[in-house]
């Protein structure tokens, strides 16, 4: 007499009907590294966490222009100021602001705890590069929500009434955020004629274009004075296989947001 069949799924043993084949859960993609040179010579590698939905495991080409225009222009926007960066990523545009000697550097991003985690290890690893007045912190940040845990990284001889220079790099994408990311740059950007904030983006979907442009009409909206300061041409597209106008999408537009009704008095 042969042994009785084993009992099927159908029968008495139901468990393995909900068992996930073993690739089902795949893990997360590894960090990656990328050796940054500044256009001062300094190098460092930048950890990169392995993927996010938010599009923070890639270099975006508005940081690496914004680093470019922070370079160029460090004695107005760098140089012993405030500056706070706004979906910062991995965080190179604040990491070069803290190494050519801001006084205070605060990089934020989403809460979410491995891009928090990511941010403050590309800080501790390239403290030793930082001047020893630097003082740079990672926070998580919702864009439009309080900001008083921001202010509250400013110097006390500031009254924690906002920063010299906001840095938004390539945010403009998402859309529906514009009105929460205005409101932010209301509430953190000093009321003072020389307090900047720094909006360099890629029109990665230009047929999109027209929609990135209105988050500068809610600027207008808000008392910003809007300028175009910079228009350069990278070498190669980040994403060969996306659609659209090529030219567009190796194209880094910048600008500078001030407040209006200070321009008007100088």
């Amino acid at each position: 007499m042969s042994s009785p069949p084993s009992p099927s799924p159908s029968s008495t043993d139901l468990t393995s009907i909900f068992q996930e084949p073993s690739e089902y859960f795949r893990p997360p993609p590894p960090a990656t590294h990328e050796l940054c040179t500044l256009p001062t010579g300094e190098t460092f590698h930048l950890r990169l966490v392995g993927h996010d939905p938010l599009w923070a495991h890639h270099i975006w080409n508005g940081a690496r222009t914004t680093i470019t225009h922070l370079h160029a222009h460090a004695p107005s926007l760098v140089h012993g100021k405030t500056i706070l960066e706004l979906g910062a990523g991995a965080g190179l545009p604040s990491l070069a602001a803290a190494l050519w000697g801001a006084e205070t550097v605060v990089m934020t991003d989403y809460a979410e705890p491995d891009l928090l985690s990511n941010m403050r290890h590309n800080i501790t690893s390239t403290n030793p590069l930082l001047p020893p007045s630097a003082h740079i912190v990672a926070e998580g940040y919702i864009w439009g929500r309080d900001f008083t845990s921001l202010l509250a990284h400013l110097p006390l001889t500031t009254g924690g009434r906002g920063f010299d220079t906001l840095i938004l790099a390539d945010l403009l994408f998402n859309h529906s955020q514009h009105p929460a990311l205005v409101s932010t740059v209301q509430g953190t950007l000093a009321r003072n004629k020389d307090a900047v904030a720094l909006v360099f983006f890629t029109p990665y979907r230009p047929w999109l274009l027209e929609l990135d442009l209105r988050f500068f009409e809610l600027a207008r909206e808000a008392g910003l004075q809007v300028e175009k300061v910079v228009e350069e041409r990278m070498e190669r597209v980040m994403f060969e296989d996306d659609p659209g106008d090529e030219r567009l999408r190796r194209t880094v537009f910048g600008f500078e947001l001030r407040w209006g009704d200070l321009q008007a008095e100088v």
